[in-house]
């Protein structure tokens, strides 16, 4: 899960801005990961956050340089190689595998759309401007980093429902559950602890152990 794209133009805000922004994306990711699949009550699965460090021509104007630049979170998804079809995948499971499957489906892509909307909650906040699910769209994440996310939700989407329409009215579901996982207070102080703990960790990989020790401290 790879933030892309920036939220606005280079010139309107600052690189220090931009760093808090990419932070706050990939701790959405993370939390989503963590506590919302736990609160599924779907299987933990491996992830780690890479924090990449400053390169050597970050901008010298900045009177107090953030100690890295850009975070990642890597692994975290429940179906780690996409099938053709969900129909090939799930040929000879019993109704109740099928149903886990599809939780699985449905849950890897909310948790690729929290990341994009943590940012967009926190633009919003920081410029106090209101949001909703109908300001802040499914098409409008593009501005919030979330490109590549919306492009490996459509590919998980093209594999899990073959009519368009159908498609579009899933993806819709899922991107209002995202929206209310953001906007749910607690995991909204999650999402935000991680992001502070991200910026401020000396560390280029910070483990899936030390995250989950984080936020169950978070759980409702």
């Amino acid at each position: 899960m790879e933030r892309s794209g920036f939220s606005h133009a280079t010139d309107q805000v600052n690189y220090q801005e931009l760093i808090r922004q990419t932070a706050i994306h990939e701790a959405g990711h993370a939390v989503a990961i963590h506590l919302g699949n736990q609160q599924k009550l779907l299987p933990p699965v491996f992830f780690q956050i890479v924090v990449k460090k400053l390169d050597a021509d970050f901008p010298r104007y900045l009177s107090e340089p953030c100690p890295h630049c850009a975070a990642k979170v890597e692994g975290g998804r429940l179906i780690h190689t996409l099938p053709s079809s969900i129909e090939e995948a799930t040929d000879d499971f019993c109704p109740a595998q099928k149903q886990a499957y599809q939780q699985a489906f449905e849950a890897d892509i909310v948790n690729l759309l929290v990341g994009p909307l943590a940012e967009a909650r926190y633009i919003a906040s920081r410029d106090d401007e209101v949001i909703n699910a109908y300001l802040v769209n499914l098409n409008a994440l593009r501005y919030y980093g979330g490109t590549s996310d919306l492009e490996l939700a459509g590919e998980y989407l093209e594999c899990f429902i073959a009519d368009q329409a159908q498609r579009e009215k899933k993806i819709g579901e899922l991107f209002m559950a995202a929206f209310a996982f953001v906007h749910h207070a607690p995991n909204w102080r999650a999402i935000m602890a991680l992001a502070d703990y991200i910026l401020a960790s000396p560390k280029a990989v910070i483990d899936c152990e030390e995250v989950m020790a984080l936020l169950n401290g978070y759980l409702i």
